[in-house]
């Protein structure tokens, strides 16, 4: 749905008022940008494009600029941000708003104006007529975390609007390596786009080019942890100190990787499927697919264990018992019997 109005703003096809609301701050920004570079013109910005934000701003006073004629130019384009009239939640704003007058608004829209209403909120307040309404009459953008299959669409449109193309494999590395951070992907795609010269990104160059994060390299020294190939996973643990990581961070990601093995594991085994899991562990599905991947190949008892010898680890590091350097070094070599 969202790469749905992204299409259909791309080839202007503007609805007269949007409803963009959620969490994912990325999805709407990204939005907005669309709507600001293909509902106006470099020269009409200045005069045709209008920010309110309705803490601070009545919404009966941001209308009145809406139904204003635009000046020098067929639209003009409205950001009405920060809707909290919209939802349950408290808020300071001693702003009070009529809304009867967007319900008015909504009946009758005026056709040179494009309006965005923004409430970067979980959930809207489904009890209010006002969000009725919106719901019934404006296109609505979800900014949710995007599922798997979303993100790979993504990634490859992402890609495909820096005129480069991108490998199946390659998204999976991308992903693996970046994780679902929208923002993060967006500035690997950037700059492997750069590099891209025959306009072909492959494993070969995310490999190279996209730097690993703190828990992705954690990932992979648990991975190599449990397939027993200590010496690498030494290796992963000595440069995380020489980046200056702490080891007790290091140990809690650790053990907060390993956990969820054993979590993924446990929850399969009583019958849950991926979205579910990934509810119930409040992370995204992709996460629980890498996390199923790799758990599927060991014991309960084995995920135990290590989880056992990195509290005891823990234990040792807080209480002074063991330095904390050489204390991970040894639960590493441990692992590997």
């Amino acid at each position: 749905m969202i790469l749905d109005i992204w299409k259909s703003i791309e080839r202007k096809q503007f609805a007269p008022v949007y409803l963009l609301y959620g969490n994912e701050a990325f999805l709407i920004n990204e939005t907005k940008q669309l709507l600001t570079k293909h509902v106006l013109s470099e020269d009409e910005i200045d005069f045709n494009l209008s920010v309110f934000d309705l803490e601070e701003t009545p919404i009966e006073a941001a209308l009145e600029d809406v139904e204003t004629l635009p000046f020098l130019g067929e639209r003009k384009l409205v950001f009405l941000q920060n809707a909290f009239f919209l939802t349950a939640e408290k808020n300071k704003s001693k702003v009070e708003h009529e809304v009867s007058r967007l319900e008015a608004y909504l009946a009758d829209p005026a056709p040179y104006s494009i309006v965005a209403i923004t409430a970067p909120y979980e959930k809207l307040d489904e009890r209010k007529k006002i969000t009725k309404e919106l719901k019934r009459k404006t296109t609505i953008l979800e900014a949710k975390k995007l599922n798997e299959q979303e993100l790979r669409v993504w990634v490859r449109e992402r890609a495909a609007a820096s005129n480069v193309q991108i490998e199946e494999a390659a998204i999976n590395l991308l992903m693996e390596i970046s994780g679902t951070n929208l923002m993060l992907l967006a500035n690997e795609i950037e700059k492997l786009s750069l590099y891209a010269e025959e306009k072909l990104i492959n494993t070969e160059m995310v490999e190279k080019l996209v730097a690993k994060s703190f828990e992705q390299n954690i990932f992979t020294l648990i991975d190599k942890i449990l397939q027993r190939k200590i010496e690498p996973a030494l290796t992963i643990y000595y440069e995380l100190l020489r980046q200056n990581e702490e080891p007790i961070k290091i140990l809690s990601v650790m053990a907060g990787q390993i956990r969820m093995l054993y979590q993924v594991k446990e929850l399969v085994r009583q019958g849950y499927g991926q979205q579910k899991i990934a509810s119930v562990l409040k992370v995204h599905p992709y996460r629980v697919k890498l996390a199923l991947e790799k758990a599927g190949s060991f014991s309960e008892k084995e995920l135990i264990r290590l989880i056992y010898q990195l509290a005891e680890a823990d234990y040792q590091m807080k209480t002074g018992q063991a330095e904390k350097r050489l204390a991970i070094e040894l639960i590493l070599l441990k692992m590997g019997t």
